[in-house]
């Protein structure tokens, strides 16, 4: 596997876990991912899109919809692309945290990306 790699201008990280192709996610791109969140600091995943229950989500890509690690860690990805991120409270939910996901104040956030469709 790849090592993880510094997003220009950023301090969230991420790897390349299985290349995709075609199109490229740019910003105001129309995306539909899979999304599994994890905290870093305890290994609690706290969402994921792959869960019963669940469906894929869809966003407008860098355009501030998402947490900021998430939607710049999204550009440049390729359909069908997997990708690792670690995101920084700074570039995720901050000092709060998001208590009621279980995001401790502070927490460092692991996310694994799937993009399933690009418009």
């Amino acid at each position: 596997m790849a090592d993880f790699q510094a997003l220009p201008g950023y301090k969230t990280t991420y790897r390349t876990i299985s290349e995709g192709s075609g199109a490229e996610v740019r910003k105001g791109s129309s995306v539909t991912v899979h999304a599994t969140g994890v905290v870093k600091e305890t290994g609690k995943k706290f969402w994921s899109t792959k869960d019963p229950g669940q469906n894929p989500f869809s966003y407008d890509a860098g355009v501030g919809q998402v947490i900021t690690g998430w939607d710049q860690g999204l550009l440049g990805m390729k359909l069908g692309e997997t990708r690792e991120l670690i995101i920084p409270a700074e570039e995720g939910y901050g000092a709060a945290g998001f208590p009621a996901w279980g995001i401790p104040p502070g927490g460092t956030l692991n996310f694994t990306l799937e993009v399933l469709s690009i418009k």
